[in-house]
């Protein structure tokens, strides 16, 4: 491959990174809007939402070409190939998978619906795991592409 070819490869990766990650910071500012409304549930779900979009940005600018699937634990287990430090987040991370459906289906759970088996505490920790993800995330894809 070229000198050409392979800097046009990095711009499109770092583009689709771009575009993961900027989806993911909106996700994460959706969550905080909702948090004030008290719509805890959806709060969980938006910060699933962040952590996966954020880890993917990663995964994206790393030259993965598909994903599969939507759980932390495997993302965060595909990142770790590149970065063995992404551990450090996905033990917190994987918290956040039961969000995935949990959050929006009553089938998931026992008995109720979701927005209202959801409390502020739930949606606070989900949004402190979603920013620690998503900055974390951010400080790898600046290490990362400062090696580019």
């Amino acid at each position: 491959m070229s000198i050409n070819s392979n800097e046009s490869l990095n711009r499109r990766r770092k583009r689709e990174a771009d575009r993961w990650l900027t989806q993911s910071g909106h996700d994460l500012d959706s969550a905080r809007f909702l948090m004030q409304s008290g719509m805890y549930a959806l709060v969980c779900f938006l910060s699933h939402q962040t952590a996966e979009k954020a880890v993917s940005a990663y995964l994206y600018a790393r030259g993965v070409e598909m994903l599969w699937g939507h759980g932390l634990a495997d993302l965060c287990e595909d990142a770790m190939a590149f970065e063995p430090s992404f551990d450090l987040i996905k033990s917190s991370a994987v918290q956040l998978d039961k969000h995935y459906l949990g959050a929006r289906y009553p089938s998931v759970l026992p008995a109720g619906v979701p927005f209202e088996s959801y409390s502020s505490e739930d949606g606070d920790r989900a949004l402190v795991i979603a920013q620690d993800t998503y900055d974390f995330v951010v400080e790898q894809l600046n290490l990362f592409m400062g090696h580019d």
